[in-house]
């Protein structure tokens, strides 16, 4: 059975990620002033209600962080929703409504259509390659190309579009890449070549961590060239990457796999976009890591449109 990584959910964990997020945000937007235009304008005592509606279609991502912003804004405000983070809307969908103080609503109104908007942004996109890929075998991945702090956030709104999570962090995993490759030495001081990387790596969390733990973790590789794969192949690490390939080269690359060693995952990386995935995916490939479902996501158009006229 093939190791996972971590799927992001909506956790105490997240929460407060959210939390932290919305703290520097609210400096941002308010730094230890006030919105001099809302308080010139708008009675203290005004009460409205508006509701976030969709402008183009997408999937949802977010809606639960908004309760969050709330709290974090010490406002009077009161948000009610019926629809779950995942779900694909139309345009003009009526997302859910706040209510209350129309002061409080204004200053939260920016942040909550930045957070809410950037997260559906990125579960639409991912949604886009997890058609792409539909009826194969291969599931689409996200990678560490995330907006800074943010990481957990991004990926829970991959998931929301259907996509898998790479690794959390550097602690999650071992990823062998070409600089590890570069800069590594034996202890001889020669440079590794990728099949002793594996072996090094291998012998250092087994004589660091408990077994269970060293055997948990999941050791990946990646590779440029079908040699470095038969190479590494031997060796039966978790998964290897293979990065920049053709679908020709990454149908040899399942082939050379099935016979060597049939329980390695091989993962696609480099450059896939919504033109080029479905032939990657043909391949055969298990895994195809698309860096552009977090940093080429555009926000969702969400807007706020009055429900009542405020009083």
């Amino acid at each position: 059975m093939s190791k996972e990584f971590t799927q992001a959910e909506w956790s105490d964990l997240l929460e407060d990620d959210c939390r932290q997020l919305v703290r520097l945000a609210v400096r941002e937007d308010l730094d230890r002033s006030f919105d001099w235009t809302t308080v010139a304008l708008v009675p203290e005592d005004s009460r409205g209600q508006a509701a976030l509606v969709t402008r183009q279609p997408g999937v949802l991502a977010g809606l639960r962080a908004i309760p969050s912003v709330i709290d974090e804004l010490n406002a009077d405000l009161v948000w009610s929703s019926g629809l779950p983070d995942g779900e694909s809307v139309t345009p003009l969908t009526c997302l859910g409504v706040l209510e209350g103080s129309v002061r409080d609503l204004l200053v939260a109104e920016r942040l909550i259509l930045n957070l809410v908007g950037r997260m559906c942004g990125i579960a639409t996109l991912t949604a886009r390659f997890v058609s792409e890929v539909s009826g194969l075998i291969s599931k689409v991945y996200d990678t560490r190309k995330t907006t800074p702090a943010y990481r957990r956030l991004e990926k829970y709104a991959v998931r929301c579009g259907g996509g898998w999570n790479h690794r959390g962090g550097l602690y999650e995993a071992v990823l062998i890449k070409d600089n590890h490759l570069d800069f590594g030495r034996t202890n001889d001081g020669r440079r590794f070549s990728p099949a002793e990387a594996v072996i090094a790596a291998r012998d250092f969390l087994k004589s660091t961590l408990p077994l269970t733990d060293a055997e948990a973790m999941i050791l990946e590789i990646e590779v440029d060239s079908l040699d470095q794969l038969q190479e590494v192949l031997p060796q039966q690490p978790d998964i290897v990457l293979l990065d920049n390939m053709t679908p020709d080269q990454l149908s040899q690359a399942v082939q050379l796999r099935n016979q060597a060693a049939p329980l390695v995952e091989l993962e696609a990386s480099g450059g896939v976009t919504l033109q080029t995935i479905r032939a990657i995916a043909e391949s055969g490939v298990n895994r195809i890591s698309v860096g552009a479902l977090t940093h080429a996501a555009a926000s969702l158009d969400i807007g706020l449109d009055w429900v009542t006229e405020p009083h």
